[in-house]
């Protein structure tokens, strides 16, 4: 700006004053040079800190790029604001990105590295203006040049759809770089879409940098879990939407079109590198709730677990009169009687079970809840997805399967998907173990209406033709009282009494008459007891078959011992709830062996209470096989318990008749106890009834889940252990009916759902992870590995939980030449109806599949002579041509090397 001083009039001093007249004074700069010298301030400022201090100051990652970081800052000119944008990288390496890195757009078209942007603040963040864009580019390209900067310097122009930027870069010397990049956006000429087309627009390669093709999307099929444990219940979204295969040619040298030509037309299986992105379903990573799965429907169990504490009875919840207005929804609705017999047909086809696999969920056993597949895990599975699973459908529904029940105990027909092996599985839960009880009340109810005659032929035939002596085998059907009741039995005190020694008696002569007359008297034997004598007769000891002890759920468990506490005297009281056990076996072992006394008895049953004289063992042992007989029967006498006056068991002894097992009244009476296990189950209360379906339902399904084969991939299998361990104690209090209307228990069930979904989505990855590159296990192994560290944020166990941003998976694996195989079969050939969108090609075909994108960098440098003796070598980069897009949309990026 110039500003001119007063003038005096002429004199002598004329000239001088007339120069001084015409001087500048540039000491007052304009705005122009105070908006460089700003620019060069802060630019000076970032080339000081460096890296490592821009970090400190909190320059920001880009979420784009692992290794990229921007700092800025804003600058005011001719009342417009402007942004000053600095692109840097922690790594000080020289070598540019490639196109398989994540890396930022203008690196990609232009090879810079490091670079500046700056853009007016503004809605749509270009300059529309040119002489705008040229000034405030050379004003950046003066303050860089000042800074004795190399970097490339950026204004975006045009339409921001466009994505077109101008720029320049000082090389230092007298070479100066400009950059230019501009987009095609409708449908593009088709020379351009060919490399002979772009040769003949005056760019003539010599050296083909990169190519990446194709880029093809590999669509699963419909139904893709078809084969999966889950499809039962629910299909599953295919996480994996499709796989884009990057392929290229690092460095391809050309010169002329044909061999441009030659090179479009080669096939992506000779490209020197193949580097993959699976596409992964964003409703995968998401929390919209959109995702129908085994979780969402076990949410919805846990709202009616909430609500069921409002009324008495499950037929309180039929009609909707009986809920309470704040948790009646429009969503409550009960599913139509065509549904209902779809359902109850489901679970009453089928047979009954010997048991299941328990080592296959050897993890879920420490939750009480019915087996999966078992009759109560259907129903609860069942209930999920009927009426929405809210608290009326279930009430329906329950109402239904109670009907159903009862007609197979009226109709005395076998309950299916029922375990019966004999027992009770305490482990499970208590409306599981009332079924299992029924199905045998059934099994006994039957028998108790055939003809008993026949039973007992087809039962007892084989071991009539037993000999007398023969040995009892292994594998006999008599039955004997379970360990944990017979210890109980042995181990009761009884009355007071005195102890006594047996004499010899009985004359051979006298055991013959015994033996023969014991063989017509004897009935119900199993076998004989391996070389054990009666005492008196010196018989073989007969084993005889016993019925089996009364079973018992465990609510009749927890019955038997508030009985034990109020009678006070426990052993006394247990000694006489297992009388009827014990006098059936009494009176089985008197048929088995009519000569028998109670010491035999005592002998065979309880071996602890019979003590043989030690010193006239010895004496016996020392004496021939010859005297065995003469030194019969063994000196011994009964325990201390057994030989106390009034001993209890002597007294059933007593009492006990003879008679074989098959003549006694049946210790379980099946109508009596079938009928208080409908009633059970007909009158239960709501919250009862949901409690127990919750555990069976997470149970079940994660047992279901859990049967998924996945390859083995070990952060899955640890992540199913974890997820039992975290259902097996937030489900405890259901287990241990501490659960009370309004309790906190409720919201850590909404939790162990969240956590449910979580690991049910990673398995549902892992599942068609494995299905698709199960002969490329590497693969499968390295992306799930990937997407867990990217996905643990999500599930709140990573570093920096409480602050997730949403991003986008983009982790690509190299594809190592023995797996490309795999990954081409992925991209089946396009049937006939999908070949009529070819009309114009592009090359670089796989498998019948175009690229979806081409990118393209066409280098030309200049020759530079080195050493006349050693020959050439290529110097700097004159030309670069970055060109990527479709038929229909056609990105140009140029640089230009040019000497000022």
């Amino acid at each position: 700006m110039a500003s001119t001083s007063k003038v005096d009039p002429p004199g002598e001093d004329g000239v001088e004053e007339e120069e001084l007249e015409r001087f500048d004074d540039f000491t007052i700069a304009s705005s122009w040079e105070r908006f460089i010298s700003e620019i060069e301030a802060v630019c000076r400022q970032w080339i000081a800190d460096g890296p490592k201090n821009l970090l400190e100051k909190g320059a920001m990652q880009l979420e784009s790029s692992q290794n990229l970081y921007r700092v800025k800052f804003e600058l005011k000119y001719a009342l417009k604001t402007y942004c000053m944008e600095y692109f840097f990288e922690t790594d000080s390496g020289v070598k540019i990105p490639e196109w398989t890195s994540p890396v930022h757009d203008l690196q990609l078209c232009f090879g810079v590295k490091e670079f500046l942007v700056i853009a007016p603040q503004s809605a749509s963040g270009v300059v529309l203006d040119a002489p705008e864009a040229s000034k405030l580019l050379s004003a950046v390209a003066i303050a860089l040049t000042n800074c004795c900067s190399l970097l490339a310097a950026f204004v975006p122009v045009h339409d921001p759809s466009r994505k077109a930027f101008i720029g320049i870069q000082n090389m230092g010397t007298i070479f100066t770089r400009r950059f230019e990049a501009d987009r095609i956006g409708s449908q593009v000429p088709v020379k351009l879409m060919h490399l002979e087309g772009l040769s003949a627009q005056g760019l003539n390669p010599q050296d083909i940098d990169g190519m990446g093709s194709p880029r093809v999307d590999s669509h699963s099929r419909a139904q893709w879990d078809d084969d999966c444990p889950w499809s039962e219940w629910y299909s599953a979204e295919d996480p994996i939407k499709g796989v884009e295969l990057i392929a290229t040619w690092p460095e391809r040298m050309v010169e002329n079109s044909p061999e441009m030509e030659e090179l479009e037309n080669t096939s992506p299986h000779e490209a020197e590198k193949w580097v993959m992105l699976p596409v992964i379903s964003p409703n995968l990573d998401s929390s919209g709730g959109n995702r129908i799965g085994f979780a969402s429907q076990l949410l919805l169990l846990i709202h009616a677990l909430d609500i069921s504490f409002n009324a008495q009875f499950v037929e309180d919840f039929v009609s909707a009169e009986n809920i309470a207005p704040n948790k009646l929804t429009s969503s409550m609705v009960v599913p139509p009687p065509t549904v209902l017999d779809r359902v109850l047909k489901d679970l009453f086809q089928g047979s009954q079970v010997q048991g299941f696999a328990k080592e296959e969920y050897k993890y879920s056993r420490g939750i009480k809840g019915a087996p999966v597949g078992s009759l109560f895990s259907q129903f609860s599975l069942h209930s999920l997805w009927v009426g929405n699973c809210n608290i009326r459908a279930i009430a329906v529904l329950w109402v239904e399967f109670t009907r159903e029940v009862r007609w197979c105990w009226e109709e005395s027909q076998p309950l299916p998907k029922v375990q019966v092996n004999g027992s009770i599985d305490l482990a499970t839960c208590l409306v599981n173990q009332k079924l299992q009880m029924l199905a045998i009340c059934i099994e006994r109810k039957c028998e108790l209406n055939e003809d008993f005659q026949d039973c007992l032929g087809s039962n007892d035939q084989p071991h009539a033709q037993k000999k007398e002596d023969g040995p009892l085998r292994n594998d006999t059907a008599s039955t004997k009282v379970s360990s944990s009741e017979s210890d109980r039995i042995h181990d009761s005190p009884t009355a007071h009494g005195s102890s006594q020694k047996y004499e010899k008696i009985a004359s051979s002569s006298i055991m013959k008459q015994h033996l023969k007359s014991s063989d017509n008297l004897r009935r119900g034997s199993a076998g004989v007891v391996g070389s054990m004598k009666l005492l008196k007769t010196y018989q073989s000891m007969h084993a005889p078959y016993t019925q089996d002890p009364p079973l018992m759920t465990e609510d009749m468990h927890e019955e038997r011992l508030q009985a034990v506490e109020a009678f006070g005297d426990s052993f006394n009281f247990s000694a006489q709830l297992e009388r009827d056990v014990l006098a059936s076996d009494m009176s089985a072992f008197k048929a088995a062996n009519p000569d028998a006394v109670f010491e035999d008895f005592i002998r065979w049953h309880s071996p602890g209470d019979w003590i043989n004289d030690e010193t006239e063992d010895k004496a016996a042992a020392s004496v021939g096989s010859s005297s065995l007989k003469e030194d019969w029967p063994p000196r011994g006498q009964l325990s201390k318990r057994m030989s106390e006056q009034g001993n209890l068991w002597r007294k059933i002894w007593n009492d006990a008749p003879a008679l074989p097992a098959y003549e006694q009244k049946p210790l379980l009476d099946p109508n009596r106890e079938g009928e208080k296990i409908l009633h059970y189950l007909e009158t239960l209360q709501p919250h009862q009834l949901l409690e127990q379906m919750v555990c069976t339902a997470f149970k079940a399904a994660a047992d279901t889940l859990n049967m998924t084969n996945h390859g083995g991939l070990k952060q899955m299998t640890t992540k199913m252990e974890q997820l039992y361990n975290t259902m097996s104690s937030t489900l405890k209090p259901l287990q241990t009916n501490r659960l009370s209307k309004g309790s906190d228990t409720i919201e850590d069930l909404k939790r162990l759902s969240t956590v449910f979904e979580h690991v049910e989505k990673l398995l549902t990855l892992a599942a068609s992870l494995h299905r698709k590159f199960s002969n490329a296990p590497r693969l499968s192994e390295s992306i799930f590995a990937d997407y867990y560290e990217f996905y643990l944020p999500k599930m709140g166990t990573g570093a920096g939980s409480g602050d997730v941003k949403h991003q986008e998976f983009d982790k690509k694996q190299q594809v190592k030449m023995k797996e490309r195989e795999v990954v081409s079969n992925l991209f089946k050939p396009p049937t006939a109806n999908q070949k009529w969108r070819k009309v114009i090609s592009m090359g670089n075909l796989l498998n019948g599949h175009e690229p979806t994108m081409r990118e393209i960098v066409f280098t030309t440098h200049r020759l530079e002579v080195r050493n006349a003796g050693k020959g050439s070598e290529l110097g700097m980069e004159t030309y670069r041509m970055y060109i990527a897009g479709t038929s229909n949309d056609l990105r140009v990026a140029l640089s230009v090397t040019s000497c000022d």
